[in-house]
C-alpha cells in the first residue's frame, strides 16, 4: 500500500482566469476503491490529468504509483484494425492472455479483439477496454465516466466487475454505480475538498446532516449577532445620553448635583462605551465562526417547467410498427405497439441497438420537429396528434459550437432567462464567455437541457438526458419533473433516475 499525497496544488488553464484548484492539500490510498464526485466543470477530468503529467502545476503531487486512464484515446487508423493488434500501443507489455482473463470476468467473448474496433457496440468498445486496463500489476487506475452510452445489461455487467477491483478513482455520476463499487470518496465541494470513507450513499447521509447543522448554526449565530447588535447600539445611545449631561445642568430642577458630579457622568460614560466596545469585539467573534459555516452548502434550487396542455388524451399512439434501414439485412425493431398518454412519464428501455433514438427520431420526423433525411422502410403505423409541440435533448452533443447568444439567437431563447438556467444548474457566469466547444461533457449537456426546459411543449423527447450530467443536478432534474409532471417519452439508463421518475416502462 502507498499513497498520493497532493499539498499546495494550485491549477488554471492557460488563459483562464478562474482557477480549477487552489492550494490544495489531501492524501489517498493506492489500495482504495475510490469514487470521484463533484460538480460539472469543477475539475474532475482535469485532476486525473494532473495525475498524469499531462499539464504544468504548482505545488506538489508526489506517489510512486504509476496512473493508466480509461478511456484510453483510440486513432482513426486504430479503429479500422482488430484490437488484437494495438493492443500493446494502448498499455505497453500488455499481455493478450490477461485481456483474455478481463474479458471473461465482463462476460465478453474473446471474438471482440478480432473484429475491426469501429465496429464494436459501446458496450464491447467499454468492456474490452476494460479488460486492457486491469491487464496490468499494481498500476493505478484512473476511471472516467465507464458508464456513459451503455445499456442497463452492460452498466449491471461492469458494475459487477469493478465491485470485485480495488486501486482506481472512479468518476462516474451513477448513483448506483458507485454505492455498487466504492469504499471512499473524494469529494470536490464548492470551496474545499474533502476525503470520507464510505460509498456514495453513506457520503450524501453525512453530507445531509452536515447541512442540515451548518444551516442550524447559521441561524443561531445570525439570531445572536442582531441580539448582540440591538444591545450595542441601546448601550451606545446611553452612552449619547450620558455624556450630554456632563457640561451644564439647572440649579432649580437638579439642586441635588454639583460641579464635581461632572467627573462622576464621564466615568459612567466610559463605562457604558467600553460596554459597546466589548459587544463590537463578541458580533465579531459571532461573525468569525459563522463564516465557511454554508461554504460547501449545495443548495437545492427549484427549476421550473412550463409544459402546455394538448387538448387530446393521446398525444402518440404506435401499432405493430417496425423500422428497417434500406442497406440492412434486418430490422431495428419490429412489432411494436403502446400509446403515450397526457401525464404520462414513459422510458423506453432495452440494449443498446434496439432502436430507442431511431424510435425517438422517427416521432420528431412524424411532428415535424426534425427532418433527418435518412431514409427508413417502415410498417404498421406511428401517429402524433395534430399540432403537438416537441422539446428534445439529444444524445449528440458534438454541434454545440459559438457562445451562448448566438445558440440562444438561433433557439429563439431569452438569453438573460437562459443563462439564470445555466445558473440553477450550477454553471458558473465565468463560463458563459467561453466558446461552448471548450465546455465539458456535462456543461454542454446542461445548455441543451436548459433550452429544453425553456421551451414549453406537449410532449418531451430526451434521449439519454443524463450523459455526464453530475448527481446534484440530476436530483434537481428528477425533483422538477415529479412537480411539473410533464408528458414525457425518455431514454435514460441510470436505473435511479428512471425508477423515481417513469410511470411506464416500455420494453424494447
Amino acid at each position: 500500500m502507498s499513497q498520493i499525497r497532493v499539498t499546495d496544488l494550485t491549477f488554471s488553464y492557460e488563459g483562464s482566469f478562474d482557477p480549477i484548484f487552489e492550494n490544495v492539500s489531501f492524501s489517498i490510498d493506492t489500495n482504495w476503491k475510490l469514487g470521484f464526485i463533484g460538480r460539472n466543470g469543477k475539475g474532475k477530468t482535469s485532476f486525473l490529468n494532473l495525475l498524469l503529467g499531462k499539464y504544468p502545476y504548482s505545488g506538489t503531487i508526489s506517489t510512486p504509483a504509476v496512473f493508466d486512464y480509461f478511456p484510453y484515446p483510440i486513432t482513426a487508423r486504430q479503429l479500422q484494425l482488430p484490437a488484437a493488434e494495438f493492443i500493446e500501443a494502448l498499455k505497453s507489455s500488455c499481455e493478450l492472455w490477461r485481456v483474455l482473463r478481463e474479458l471473461n470476468d465482463l462476460q465478453e467473448d474473446a471474438e471482440v479483439l478480432y473484429r475491426p474496433f469501429a465496429t464494436l457496440s459501446p458496450g464491447e468498445r467499454t468492456k474490452l477496454l476494460l479488460a486492457i486496463l486491469f491487464s496490468g500489476e499494481n498500476d493505478f487506475l484512473l476511471i472516467d465516466e465507464p458508464t456513459n452510452h451503455l445499456d442497463q445489461e452492460a452498466r449491471e455487467i461492469v458494475k459487477h466487475y469493478l465491485s470485485a477491483k480495488k486501486g482506481f478513482i472512479l468518476v462516474s455520476h451513477d448513483r448506483d454505480l458507485l454505492d455498487a463499487c466504492i469504499d471512499h470518496v473524494l469529494v470536490l465541494n464548492r470551496r474545499t475538498i474533502e476525503v470520507q470513507s464510505g460509498n456514495f450513499s453513506s457520503w450524501w447521509e453525512n453530507k445531509r446532516r452536515k447541512d442540515q447543522f451548518a444551516t442550524a448554526e447559521n441561524e443561531k449565530h445570525l439570531r445572536e449577532i442582531s441580539a448582540l447588535r440591538q444591545a450595542a447600539a441601546r448601550t451606545a445611545e446611553w452612552a449619547d445620553q450620558n455624556e450630554r449631561t456632563k457640561i451644564g445642568f439647572d440649579p432649580v430642577r437638579e439642586h441635588d448635583r454639583y460641579i464635581n458630579t461632572r467627573a462622576y457622568i464621564g466615568a459612567k460614560t466610559k463605562k457604558l462605551q467600553s460596554q459597546v466596545k466589548q459587544t463590537e469585539k463578541r458580533i465579531h467573534r459571532e461573525i468569525a465562526e459563522k463564516e465557511g459555516l454554508l461554504a460547501d452548502l449545495e443548495p437545492p434550487v427549484d427549476l421550473k417547467l412550463r409544459p402546455l396542455v394538448h387538448p387530446k388524451e393521446t398525444l402518440v399512439q404506435v401499432r405493430d410498427y417496425a423500422v428497417k434501414y434500406p442497406d440492412a439485412a434486418q430490422p431495428v425493431f419490429t412489432g411494436l405497439t403502446f400509446c403515450v398518454q397526457r401525464g404520462q412519464r414513459i422510458a423506453l428501455h432495452g440494449q443498446n441497438g434496439c432502436g430507442k433514438s431511431t424510435l425517438l427520431r422517427r416521432l420528431l420526423e412524424k411532428a415535424g420537429a426534425v427532418d433527418t433525411g435518412v431514409p427508413v422502410i417502415e410498417s404498421g403505423s406511428c401517429e402524433t396528434a395534430s399540432g403537438l409541440i416537441l422539446s428534445y435533448v439529444s444524445q449528440d452533443t458534438s454541434l454545440l459550437k459559438g457562445s451562448i447568444s448566438a445558440f440562444c439567437s438561433n433557439h429563439q431563447l431569452e438569453e438573460s432567462l437562459f443563462c439564470a438556467v445555466l445558473r440553477q444548474l450550477d454553471m458558473e457566469r465565468v463560463q458563459f464567455c467561453k466558446p461552448m466547444e471548450d465546455y465539458s461533457e456535462g456543461q454542454k449537456k446542461k445548455v441543451l437541457l436548459a433550452a429544453s426546459l425553456l421551451t414549453p411543449a406537449h410532449l418531451y423527447v430526451w434521449d439519454e438526458p443524463l450523459n455526464y450530467i453530475d448527481v446534484f443536478s440530476r436530483m434537481q432534474i428528477e425533483k422538477l419533473l415529479l412537480t411539473y409532471e410533464p408528458t414525457m417519452l425518455f431514454v435514460e439508463h441510470d436505473a435511479c433516475f428512471r425508477e423515481r421518475v417513469a410511470t411506464q416502462i416500455i420494453e424494447i
